[in-house]
């Protein structure tokens, strides 16, 4: 599902550098990428899906070649292949929880809001302990709602790929177990591929894989 070759990435500022000789996920794989603060964990996530994109190297995304297409070819492919958990939520405060949770249906070319779409968002709420507040906006919702707000936006359209930043971060002990259960689940169901950045190491156990992104990078020779 993902193969990443050579990559090397720098920011503008700052002394901060990723470089990945080898990387590959499986298709249907739940991995799991721990490190410290610092290490390039979400500036991973962010290369995946074409947010940013490498200085050299390639990120294959299937048979997509990620880090060789244009902004408007990776816009696409994030809407209908890549679902994406933000650490910082990332939801439309103008949009209600709903119509958050449908927003990858605004920007994916060749679907449309129909009843069945909206029928989806609701159960997928309701799933993740919404119901009766989807017609709330952001503002008027925990960190913890936001949160789950946000996966449910992510799962929305069955990705092939789920990008999760903390996705569990804001939650208790209970609220994080379901979360994760119906992360799982759904992934499971559509034979996608899991990448989840987390600091929870109570979680790991329930992942296929681990990262650990400090050891890793060191074993690679990487530099930050």
């Amino acid at each position: 599902m993902i193969t990443i070759s050579d990559l090397s990435f720098a920011y503008p500022d700052g002394d901060f550098r990723l470089e990945i000789p080898s990387m590959v996920l499986e298709p249907g794989e739940k991995v799991a990428v721990v490190g410290p603060s610092g290490t390039g964990k979400t500036t991973l996530l962010n290369l995946i899906a074409g947010i940013t994109v490498p200085a050299s190297g390639s990120v294959q995304l299937g048979e997509h070649e990620v880090s060789a297409m244009s902004d408007a070819a990776r816009r696409a492919m994030r809407a209908s292949k890549i679902g994406f958990v933000f650490q910082d939520f990332a939801l439309l405060d103008y949009l209600s929880a709903r119509e958050n949770i449908l927003f990858p249906y605004r920007i994916a070319a060749g679907v449309k809001i129909d009843a069945q779409a909206r029928e989806r968002a609701d159960q997928l709420g309701a799933s993740c302990g919404l119901a009766g507040k989807l017609n709330r906006h952001p503002k008027a919702l925990s960190q913890g709602e936001q949160q789950r707000v946000a996966l449910c936006r992510a799962l929305i359209m069955k990705p092939q790929l789920v990008l999760a930043d903390e996705a569990t971060g804001n939650l208790d002990p209970a609220n994080k177990a379901a979360i994760l259960d119906l992360l799982f689940e759904r992934t499971a169901d559509q034979g996608a591929t899991l990448l989840a950045v987390t600091h929870d190491h109570e979680l790991l156990p329930r992942f296929d894989r681990v990262i650990d992104f400090a050891t890793f990078r060191q074993a690679q020779g990487a530099v930050a």
